[in-house]
């Protein structure tokens, strides 16, 4: 059976956009997407290590903020040098007025 985690309200995300969740010793990054649906990855970049909220979205990608490394957050794919290693991602909802993330 799936834990389901609230995270945050709705409207808490502007669309393009993420922010950092912490849970059980882990951090998350949850995004908006453009058009307004959700997205969960690990929240630290494969490369160093960086907490990607800190990072810049564009349309359905994230940007880290060291070495400006590229994922795409809505299957984790590594994008642009230095990272090579996908993030893994998690699935998440919205129950309500609320964004919950599976753990």
């Amino acid at each position: 059976m799936t834990d389901w985690i609230d995270v945050c309200a709705v409207d808490a995300i502007d669309a393009e956009d993420v922010m950092r969740f912490d849970h059980g010793g882990a951090t998350y990054a949850i995004f908006r997407a453009p058009d307004g649906a959700f997205f969960a990855t690990d929240g630290l970049c494969t490369h160093e290590k960086v907490h990607l909220a800190d990072g810049l979205v564009m349309d359905h990608t994230i940007e880290c903020p060291k070495h400006n490394g590229r994922f795409d957050y809505r299957n984790g794919a590594a994008l642009r040098a230095p990272v090579c290693v996908n993030l893994r991602c998690h699935p998440v909802r919205v129950s309500g007025d609320r964004v919950q993330l599976a753990v």
